[in-house]
């Protein structure tokens, strides 16, 4: 039996946002003769609520737990690209599963631990994350999740080239251990994804103020969440995190009727801010709002004092720490 653990992915938003659908820049004379790349991103692992996935050879192929029917067309999908009767049949268990479709990279953390598991069992040696997501048709748009799955920690992936398949990863930092992230799921709100979620890049044509943004974005990346990990100052990181989130959602308002998906993710980032945290956020397309907290004890204050202020039950806040690691594997 192979069993593999990876992390949830959080993503803080795009670089390059649909707006600028060109595949070149302008240089400083205004000629376009700079390469342009395609959205780009930012973001952290963390080591709840994760997925837990186990595979073990069977008689024919099945699979069971939450995201059943998901993981078995994975599997089915990955088996696809190997030769004819490489790989034999095997029992798929999903035992624990972030929710889809909240924010957390759910689909591809499965998919990749699907390819990761079957690579083993099919004896392929150790095929790199890229190459895993290439075999499940993952990484359309931003690759944060591909590369957090291979080296966790804060993340910054280049966006992609006119034809590339999946952007490269340009800058991984270690997260400071101390700290902590506070995540609230409140009800309601829109699921993005598939068809919907291509129609609703397709909507968002703003050339004019594209590159601005996209240049702001770059410049809170490397001139402010960076430097703020490296010297461990969480005002300037979380600051500088509030700042992009913000910016990033901004672009997206013509289809999510605001800088949040609903007025119930909108409301809890006001409430932390106004509880004193700085780097608050929304994940891709929510609903799953972040804190980011200097300890445990600040963690557990703030996700008790969200519960009681809008009535959320088991599940819908947690405290959970920065995952520095991929996600890891082992055959039992």
């Amino acid at each position: 039996m192979i069993r593999v653990r990876t992390p949830s992915r959080l993503h803080f938003g795009l670089l390059s946002l649909p707006g600028l659908q060109v595949e070149r820049w302008p240089n400083v004379s205004a000629e376009e003769v700079l390469p342009a790349r395609r959205f780009g991103g930012v973001g952290l692992m963390v080591e709840e609520p994760g997925i837990v996935l186990t595979v073990s050879p069977a008689a024919s192929w099945s699979a069971e737990g939450p995201l059943a029917e998901r993981a078995l067309a994975f599997a089915r999908r990955f088996v696809q690209t190997l030769p004819p009767g490489t790989l034999p049949p095997h029992r798929l268990i999903v035992e624990h599963s972030a929710a889809e479709h909240s924010g957390l990279g759910t689909g591809t953390q499965l998919a990749l631990a699907v390819a990761r598991a079957l690579a083993a069992a099919a004896e392929l040696g150790e095929p790199d994350a890229i190459e895993l997501a290439r075999r499940v048709g993952r990484g359309l748009r931003s690759a944060v999740g591909i590369h957090g799955f291979a080296h966790g920690g804060f993340l910054v992936e280049g966006g992609k080239r006119p034809g590339q398949e999946i952007a490269p990863l340009i800058a991984r930092l270690d997260f400071p251990e101390p700290w902590r992230v506070v995540l609230v799921f409140p009800p309601g709100g829109r699921a993005w994804h598939g068809l919907e979620e291509q129609q609703a890049f397709e909507r968002l044509a703003d050339p004019a103020r594209a590159l601005a943004r996209t240049e702001a974005l770059c410049r809170l990346v490397m001139l402010g969440m960076m430097p703020a990990l490296v010297e461990r100052d969480l005002e300037g990181f979380g600051e500088a995190l509030y700042d992009f989130n913000v910016r990033a959602g901004e672009a997206f308002a013509p289809v999510q009727g605001g800088t949040y998906a609903s007025p119930a993710v909108a409301a809890v980032v006001a409430y932390l801010r106004g509880l004193g945290a700085r780097g608050v956020g929304q994940s891709s397309w929510g609903q799953a709002v972040f804190a980011i907290v200097a300890g445990s004890e600040h963690g557990r204050e703030l996700a008790d004092r969200v519960r009681t202020r809008f009535g959320l039950g088991p599940g819908q806040v947690l405290v959970t720490r920065a995952a520095n690691h991929g996600a890891i594997w082992k055959d039992e």
